[in-house]
């Protein structure tokens, strides 16, 4: 096996089992969304496609229904809430719930750089 490689996955698997961040949003009834600060390399490549094919909206959908977790760590959406969050939901509240979503990861990513 490579060394390179067995290291390089074993922090990916610390990453992900790593503690889970969260977010209240009282709009939504007191929820609590929690995620982890690491995705996947293919769950960040969906969301880049759809950001770089100028739909922005859906690329926050996307990351929101790929990312989003309950406090056991299950998803919290499907791909089937999709048109409910594109036409039924304030744009606002899933804007700043993506935006917490991803300036924690950010932080996280600034920190790591650091040490």
């Amino acid at each position: 096996m490579n060394k390179v490689i067995d290291q390089a996955t074993a922090h990916f698997r610390n990453q992900i089992s790593g503690e889970m961040k969260s977010v209240k949003v009282p709009e939504w009834g007191d929820a609590e969304i929690f995620w982890k600060s690491a995705t996947t390399l293919r769950d960040e490549g969906k969301i880049l496609e759809l950001s770089q094919a100028g739909k922005t909206v859906e690329a926050l959908v996307e990351s929101l229904i790929l990312r989003a977790r309950n406090q056991d760590g299950s998803k919290m959406f499907t791909f089937a809430d999709k048109m409910v969050f594109l036409n039924e939901v304030d744009p606002k509240v899933l804007i700043r719930v993506v935006g917490e979503m991803n300036n924690v990861q950010d932080l996280d990513l600034d920190n790591t750089e650091k040490n």
